[in-house]
């Protein structure tokens, strides 16, 4: 098992298949973009599966998420899905995306074996969608999704991140456009991850600023009942059921001590948290001639070392240099 001090045990492996992204979201990244890894510094696609396996068949992981950058951007990505699918035993598979991609490679991810989608989108305004994203395809992530619903890739889940002045005003809208599409919606807290280092604490839209606007227009119950478990998410009913939506506060309400993930980047590190400023180099091994045990030993090592929290309420708390376009979500 890949077990920590604290007896957290990671079940769920996050696996970024580049850094590249077709989008410059203001929280992410400058707009000029940033630099890119080299091909040669990428996992290659036999290297991704390998690594994916050692997971599953030796250390106990059952869930795989497919993040980024934009994971579509990665040409292999349905041949990957497709071999993963075939390994024992099987993982439960997502994808975490912009949608940008879907409405042309749904159908096939859902035929390789993935099981659902996770798609980001910040806003119902296509002008607003400009301003966060510097970037003009509202329509596509619109379509993207129609896309993913009708390839079953449910439950379709809708990420988005509310930014002061710009978004903050659309969670009612937002939750109510979801509910009439059938995606599950969930707001994420704006996580100190960008590339110019800019967050800040008091300008971010709270899990608490969040659930106040929506309740100007729904009534929500506590779904999970002190029964959450690992999801990141806070869930609450709406007006009873059986619609839902989500709460994912990083900042303010954290879920460390409940943690069950592992990290791997496009570039073959294992990270424990998407705060840690350290990382252990599972493709030197690789690429060295490691065998399997040995790569699961690595792995195990770094994931025993896995700090108590992401401590962002800690005065020594350092923003770790990768960007979440560098890491996976």
């Amino acid at each position: 098992m890949l077990i920590d001090t604290y007896g957290r045990v990671a079940t769920d492996l996050r696996v970024s298949l580049t850094d590249r992204c077709n989008l410059r979201c203001t929280y992410c990244m400058p707009e000029e973009g940033l630099r890119w890894l080299a091909k040669p510094e990428l996992l290659t696609d036999d290297e991704i599966v390998r690594l994916i396996d050692i997971a599953v068949r030796l250390l106990g992981v059952e869930e795989v998420r497919f993040t980024g950058g934009e994971p579509l951007l990665r040409p292999g990505l349905v041949g990957i899905v497709e071999r993963v699918a075939a390994l024992g035993p099987r993982p439960r598979m997502s994808l975490t995306t912009n949608g940008i991609g879907l409405g042309r490679t749904a159908a096939a991810l859902k035929a390789a074996g993935l099981d659902r989608v996770n798609v980001s989108l910040d806003t119902l305004r296509p002008d607003v969608f400009k301003t966060l994203t510097r970037r003009d395809r509202h329509k596509d992530v619109l379509e993207g999704l129609l896309a993913a619903r009708a390839a079953d890739l449910a439950p379709v889940k809708v990420n988005t991140v509310l930014m002061p002045g710009l978004n903050e005003d659309e969670a009612p809208d937002l939750l109510a456009w979801a509910i009439e599409h059938d995606y599950e919606l969930r707001f994420i807290e704006q996580m100190p991850l960008d590339a110019q280092h800019g967050w800040k604490r008091e300008g971010m839209v709270t899990a608490g600023d969040i659930l106040a606007s929506l309740r100007t227009r729904f009534d929500l119950t506590p779904e999970d009942a002190g029964e959450r478990g690992s999801a990141p998410a806070e869930r609450w009913l709406v007006d009873g059921g059986p619609y839902r939506v989500g709460v994912i506060a990083s900042v303010t309400r954290p879920f460390c001590a409940a943690c069950d993930r592992t990290r791997l980047t496009a570039d073959g590190q294992i990270r424990t948290c998407l705060f840690a400023t350290e990382e252990t180099d599972l493709r030197g091994a690789l690429r060295s001639g490691a065998p399997d045990e040995e790569i699961a030993r690595l792995w195990q090592v770094a994931m025993w070392g896995k700090k108590a929290g992401a401590g962002l309420d800690d005065p020594s708390f350092v923003q770790p240099d990768r960007p979440m376009s560098a890491i996976g979500g």
